[in-house]
């Protein structure tokens, strides 16, 4: 559910083709993603899931399956 929920953003503000999601994908590289993106997709995720996501904790999501992770262990 939080993969697909992940992939649907994605895919919204990116543009990116959700078959092209995986869990292994990389977000910065396999998305393109830029510093305007990244701040976009965490107030989405913030807003969407109820949680708050410190800079230093960024750096450390680099992959889809990261950050559903962090989310799964985060979330109210």
């Amino acid at each position: 559910m939080i993969f697909e929920k992940i992939a649907s953003i994605l895919s919204e503000q990116l543009g990116a083709d959700k078959n092209d999601i995986t869990m292994d994908t990389n977000i910065a590289e396999d998305l393109n993603i830029d510093s305007l993106d990244m701040v976009d997709l965490v107030m989405s995720l913030e807003e969407e899931y109820g949680i708050e996501i410190a800079d230093d904790q960024i750096e450390e999501i680099v992959t889809i399956g990261d950050l559903v992770a962090f989310i799964e262990k985060n979330a109210e």
